[in-house]
């Protein structure tokens, strides 16, 4: 079955830095729009990142300049480089994918979902 494990995720002072991991198994990542979101506690889920088959790349405007999403086919993963966290970036971050189109507002377009990894920034 289709499988989205997450990693790298920490507690980290602001100002540092962390590279969070998806792995794939069974769907390729080259083949959807992939995606990173993160909820906090008692907060709506927000879209991250987004990347899609031609290696465009979308960002919320809260994470641009300091996130980049990238992935590498080799090792069927998605990545997300943060930089320069802030204690705002705290959240549990999921990686998802299997949605056709990064520009469908719908996280109802990504049918498969990671369990999540924390980042804890202080």
């Amino acid at each position: 079955h289709v499988q989205l494990v997450e990693s790298g995720g920490g507690s980290v002072q602001a100002g540092e830095s962390l590279r969070l991991s998806c792995g794939a198994s069974v769907i390729t990542v080259d083949d959807y729009c992939m995606g990173w979101f993160r909820q906090a506690p008692g907060k709506a889920r927000e879209r991250v990142a987004t990347i899609d088959r031609a290696r465009r790349t979308t960002y919320a405007d809260s994470v641009k300049g300091r996130f980049t999403i990238s992935q590498d086919n080799a090792k069927n993963s998605l990545y997300l480089q943060m930089n320069s966290l802030k204690p705002e970036d705290t959240a549990m971050y999921y990686c998802a994918a299997d949605c056709l189109y990064c520009d469908d507002p719908r996280d109802a377009c990504f049918g498969y979902w990671g369990q999540g990894t924390q980042v804890t920034v202080s």
